[in-house]
């Protein structure tokens, strides 16, 4: 069971990263693509940090039983 939670934390991280890598490539391009795509990013960001958040949390609950 470890290993599944391991395996979705990692997944999780990754998700994570792509969703600011999205948000700085479109505050780095700038104009009307930042205007359009920068909330979203922000937004998608923080709710996978609360989806790898929950994760870890299961995770921990998980194990410790």
């Amino acid at each position: 069971m470890s290993t599944f939670f391991n395996i979705m934390m990692v997944l999780a991280l990754l998700a994570v990263l792509g969703a600011l890598g999205g948000g700085l490539y479109s505050m780095a391009r700038g104009g009307e693509y930042n205007k359009k795509n920068a909330n979203r990013f922000m937004r998608w960001r923080v709710i996978l940090q609360a989806v790898a958040l929950v994760i870890l949390a299961v995770g921990i609950y998980a194990t410790r039983k």
